[in-house]
């Protein structure tokens, strides 16, 4: 009888390390891998409810450990700890809406100390000490916000495009050991970050319902869910993808292009 094969997007005998999963697209991201049945390694900052996603992931093999991707000596305790990987998603940053002339040095420090050094200097920490393994995937989060000009988020969309240029460039220095580096770009995701604290409103309840309705029309295909992004995380950390380096999947819902 022939062997049954192995499903592509399977993740069966992977390990995979995911930032940020102590809420949103890193949580979700991290539970579906799980499913999927990899062995996770997950990080966040608040220990509560990086347990909460802990307590989440199907199996029993996973392994978590709180840091702060901001800090170098934590970037490295983590690589430490987590040992060898097949695969990263790097699910931690922040937003940060403030017209460019009304920035100042410490917002660009925070805003690009989170979303563009925290991921670079955890890759290179990880590529360094050889943790992730021949054939390995690495993920970053971009945005729709790298791709189009929107008003007041000049230093966000920054971080996000510069994580799209050293992408590719590391997708063609680590492409002689076949691992592979790729972005997602999505547009609006219903997470709780949203629903609370949507972008260019007022902090009015009533306003903010208006805006995220206004949202959910502009898009033809509606707003995406965390799901959505780890369904496509998934398939860019499987073996389904293993031709696939150097690209960025954007998830627009239709809005964008």
């Amino acid at each position: 009888m022939e062997p049954r094969k192995k499903h592509p997007f399977r993740l069966d005998g992977k390990a995979i390390l995911v930032t940020g999963a102590s809420s949103g697209i890193g949580r979700q991201v991290a539970i579906s891998c799980s499913q999927m049945g990899a062995k996770v390694f997950i990080t966040g900052r608040n220990a509560e409810r990086l347990a909460r996603t802990m307590s989440e992931l199907a199996g029993d093999v996973h392994a978590q450990a709180t840091a702060d991707m901001t800090s170098t000596a934590e970037i490295h305790k983590l690589v430490d700890a987590c040992g060898k990987v097949d695969g990263v998603f790097h699910g931690a940053g922040v937003s940060g809406v403030t017209p460019i002339k009304q920035i100042t040095e410490k917002f660009l420090q925070h805003v690009f100390s989170s979303n563009y050094f925290a991921p670079m200097l955890l890759t290179q920490r990880l590529l360094a000490k050889g943790a992730i393994q021949r054939g390995g995937s690495i993920v970053f989060m971009s945005s729709t916000a790298a791709h189009l000009g929107v008003h007041g988020v000049g230093v966000y969309s920054g971080t996000k495009a510069a994580l799209l240029a050293s992408m590719r460039c590391l997708a063609m220095e680590q492409a002689r050991i076949r691992i592979r580096a790729n972005c997602l770009s999505p547009d609006l995701v219903e997470t709780p970050l949203l629903v609370e604290m949507p972008m260019h409103v007022s902090t009015e309840a009533t306003e903010r319902q208006e805006w995220l309705d206004m949202q959910r029309k502009r898009h033809p295909l509606g707003l995406g869910r965390p799901e959505d992004v780890a369904y496509a995380a998934i398939y860019l950390l499987s073996d389904a993808s293993r031709g696939v380096t150097g690209t960025t999947l954007v998830m627009d819902g239709g809005v964008t292009f």
